[in-house]
């Protein structure tokens, strides 16, 4: 589900996993006009999220599933983790000598606030924290988003002209790289990097 103010994505259990979606938030919160001080923070916390979800005890087919939202009212942004394995998040006070286990600690240092809740479809849990945003500004009528932000009913400018998006489903690049693949309402799909701004005017959508 893809929202002006809600990305969901889904990310494999592979180690590359972590710079994707850092990549994926850093490009999202340029949109959103998030201070570079939160940003930085909100990597951070996301990444020793993803990080801690990687290491759970599952299948290794088993995805992680990641949630960024934003509330422009409260001046809040919030990050989902979810992952399938059980257990409960608590937060370690490791020995001076050890090299892990501060990632909670990193997490709830930065975070106005943090916890977890059971799915309420099928396995495991979702943890969560929240970070106050105070310059998270809400949808222009014009604006520039990453690709991944980007829905069937909105319009995007493609070259000189503006094209309905019809369909909009994931791709990957032989070289490499995730890709967004917009079907439009005429010519050929527009094949674009995840992370790619693309201009959309809002307030067209269906349905």
């Amino acid at each position: 589900m893809t929202s002006p103010n809600d990305l969901t994505f889904r990310l494999s259990r592979s180690r590359g996993s972590v710079p994707r979606a850092r990549a994926l938030l850093h490009a999202v919160l340029g949109g959103w006009g998030v201070a570079q001080e939160v940003v930085d923070d909100a990597e951070l916390v996301l990444s020793e999220l993803v990080t801690n979800a990687l290491r759970v005890p599952v299948p290794s087919d088993r995805q992680i599933g990641v949630r960024i939202t934003r509330s422009a009212a409260e001046g809040l942004l919030r990050l989902e983790v979810s992952d399938a394995g059980g257990g409960r998040p608590e937060i370690r006070e490791p020995g001076g000598e050890e090299t892990g286990g501060r990632g909670l600690l990193l997490v709830a240092a930065l975070a106005h606030s943090w916890g977890y809740e059971e799915r309420a479809a099928g396995i495991g849990k979702t943890v969560f924290a929240e970070l106050k945003a105070p310059d998270i500004v809400a949808e222009p009528a014009v604006r520039k988003v990453a690709a991944v932000m980007v829905r069937a009913g909105q319009t995007v400018r493609v070259r000189s002209e503006w094209r309905t998006v019809l369909g909009v489903r994931s791709g990957h690049y032989a070289a490499g790289g995730p890709a967004v693949v917009l079907e439009l309402d005429d010519g050929p799909s527009l094949w674009v990097h995840a992370a790619e701004p693309v201009t959309v005017r809002t307030g067209e959508c269906s349905g």
